[in-house]
């Protein structure tokens, strides 16, 4: 029974990270990549009723992902809970005032498909309740070096090179966060209110604040139908990750399941390109720069 309870919770926070995206999205795009990677950027956001509703939304998701992960493993739970490109897409169309072409749904499906057969070849058991700091010290140094360097190289390009280069440093901040959050519940299950005591909720809002800040600057520089299937890859890719190394839950236990489940990330790999060429994707990018030129335009009647 509470595996049913953290299957429906995670996917019910799949449609709600669905539509919080895509409200926080329209909104960032709007206000341009110049702020890309500033913490002006979430200063100007947080000013947007739009965009608060979009943060509200998000933070029901996560709680609902919080509740699911207080029934379910970690490795079962974030997979699940990335699904959330299943729901976006049809409404990208539907903003868009279009129908899913066949490789945009192709696309999405294999997605969708990668991080599925990524989690079921091997069905997750058990686990630590509470690693310790040093099990999580490796894991902070290589979240935040991946970050670090891909956010830097998404500075260096632009379009959808930059979209895809900030989405990864973003998912690898959300792989992380999604542990932290199994972490902190369960310190919290355990502790109460002297969970403040401990160091993961804190852990928890700085990981939180900086997943923030790159997930908008992925937001901010284009078409949310390519952001959101690599932040849906990578981010339970990491937190699966986590899940074998500092919580000892049990995953892939032979060569050929662990042949699986590496088919299923390049599966999931595979459908980020597909998506990266389809309908979907070139109508955001030239909508937004659309956006961009009017926006320059109105710059420059101001000026005069």
């Amino acid at each position: 029974m509470t595996t049913v309870i953290a299957v429906i919770a995670a996917l019910l926070a799949a449609f709600c990270f669905a539509v919080a995206a895509l409200v926080q999205q329209t909104v960032a795009r709007a206000t341009g990549a110049d702020d890309v990677m500033h913490p002006r950027l979430l200063l100007d956001l947080a000013r947007r009723p739009r965009w608060l509703a979009g943060i509200a939304l998000d933070a029901l998701s996560f709680f609902i992902l919080a509740l699911a992960l207080a029934f379910g493993p970690l490795a079962l739970v974030q997979p699940l809970a990335s699904l959330d490109v299943l729901f976006a897409l049809p409404l990208i169309a539907r903003r868009q005032g279009r129908r899913l072409t066949l490789q945009d749904a192709v696309g999405a499906v294999t997605v969708a498909a990668g991080i599925v057969i990524f989690l079921a070849v091997a069905t997750p058991t058990g686990g630590v309740k509470v690693p310790s700091l040093p099990a999580w010290a490796p894991v902070f140094v290589a979240a935040g070096a991946l970050s670090a360097v891909t956010a830097l190289a998404g500075l260096r390009v632009t379009g959808k090179a930059r979209v895809i280069w900030l989405a990864v440093a973003a998912g690898s901040v959300y792989g992380v966060l999604a542990a932290l959050t199994k972490a902190t519940v369960d310190v919290v299950a355990s502790h109460g209110v002297g969970a403040l005591a401990t160091w993961e909720p804190w852990a928890l809002l700085l990981c939180g604040i900086a997943g923030a800040l790159l997930g908008q600057s992925a937001y901010s520089s284009g078409a949310l139908s390519l952001s959101l299937p690599v932040l849906d890859t990578l981010a339970p890719i990491i937190a699966v990750v986590i899940a074998a190394t500092v919580f000892d839950e049990k995953l892939a236990s032979s060569t050929w399941q662990l042949g699986l489940q590496l088919a299923g990330g390049a599966l999931a790999v595979a459908g980020i390109a597909v998506l990266s060429r389809s309908s979907i994707v070139t109508a955001e990018t030239v909508e937004g720069r659309e956006r961009a030129v009017a926006r320059m335009g109105a710059a420059a009647l101001e000026g005069e």
